[in-house]
């Protein structure tokens, strides 16, 4: 629901500011209307009426919402971060850009899973349809990361290969195990499948003429 406030003052132009500074918004962010002019009364003395606006902030769009609590979040972080945003069809990109940006990071992204996941949060509060999709980067820091784990993928694979052994890999979450899969999903030699329980759930690079032993919850990512 639009926020709604009415002001007055001595003129309709204070009361419109007196009401922006109460709201603490822009004037691109507010419509209003007059509800009263001022009048000086009786010999401009008695009977004297004030201006009486009424401003509604207008409402913010998913996307503004995002950037707005992304921009608090680094302002109560004292980092100065500049957002740069790509629009694509499935999803909205926000690109970190600033120095010493590595906190935003963490280990193997952890601290930015969690940001982007707070940042959709944000966006579709409110929402039951047409939910859109943020996903936060810092210097493409996550195109690094997805070629570092094909890499590591090839690796494994190659030394699964030839110690004849199976390897599980560290706990990743599900995109990145998703990686993974996808990098040896046509390797003729080893296959992958995922074991364990989140959030310490493993993808596990076996050779195809080793036997497998069971484990809890071993299915395949899709």
């Amino acid at each position: 629901m639009a926020e709604v406030l009415e002001k007055t003052g001595k003129t309709v132009e204070d009361a419109y500011r007196a009401a922006l500074a109460e709201l603490n918004v822009s004037e691109d962010r507010v419509t209003y209307e007059v509800l009263e002019e001022p009048s000086k009364g009786f010999f401009g003395l008695i009977g004297t009426k004030p201006a009486k606006v009424r401003i509604t902030v207008k409402e913010l769009t998913p996307l503004e919402k995002a950037t707005k609590f992304l921009e608090e979040i680094f302002t109560a972080m004292q980092l100065e971060v500049r957002l740069e945003r790509e629009d694509k069809e499935d999803c909205s990109v926000y690109n970190l850009i600033g120095e010493n940006l590595g906190i935003l990071i963490g280990k193997h992204g952890q601290t930015l899973d969690a940001l982007q996941y707070l940042a959709n949060l944000a966006a579709n509060r409110g929402l039951s349809e047409e939910k859109v999709r943020i996903v936060i980067d810092v210097e493409n820091y996550r195109s690094r990361r997805e070629e570092t784990l094909r890499r590591l993928a090839l690796r494994l694979a190659d030394k699964a290969r030839h110690t004849g052994e199976k390897i599980m890999l560290e706990p990743m979450n599900r995109h990145e195990r998703k990686i993974i899969h996808m990098a040896l999903q046509d390797n003729r030699r080893v296959m992958t499948y995922s074991a364990g329980e989140e959030p310490f759930r493993k993808v596990v690079i076996e050779p195809k003429h080793a036997p497998r032993r069971d484990y809890k919850s071993q299915e395949s990512e899709e």
